[in-house]
């Protein structure tokens, strides 16, 4: 059977590299499943758990937004942060959905990004719940 390849690239560096049998990633509009000999497709990214399953073993990640790509059972995710669910702090993105509610909201920029930011904190509070 067809093995995917799957790499994680942040800015700072490759944050994974590795073989799945299946990948389950947020898109900012739902979830997708990519299995091997998935059809060619670009899609964004939303906030939220990125999970790998290889040989029956399942990894966790949240991934902070960004683009993914698949062509030729190789997924290439580009996004802005990429953690182990197991490092996601669930009372950090509590405090960051805090400060986000009380950001004050004078112009459409200040909406944008006080939204941004209580979606990632939201995302990071799921991600953290499952992985305890």
């Amino acid at each position: 059977m067809a093995q995917l390849s799957c790499i994680v690239v942040t800015p700072e560096n490759v944050a994974l590299e590795t073989e799945a049998d299946f990948v389950a990633l947020p898109l900012f509009d739902g979830e997708i499943g990519i299995a091997p000999d998935h059809s060619p497709m670009i899609g964004r990214l939303g906030y939220g758990e990125m999970r790998i399953r290889n040989a029956g073993n399942e990894s966790r990640f949240y991934v902070d937004g960004g683009f993914v790509q698949v062509a030729n059972n190789v997924v290439s995710v580009l996004t802005g942060r990429a953690l182990a669910s197991k490092s996601v702090d669930p009372t950090a993105a509590q405090k960051s959905l805090d400060s986000a509610l009380k950001k004050p909201i004078h112009t459409a920029e200040l909406l944008a990004i006080r939204d941004r930011e209580i979606q990632q904190a939201r995302a990071q509070m799921r991600v953290a719940s499952r992985s305890r």
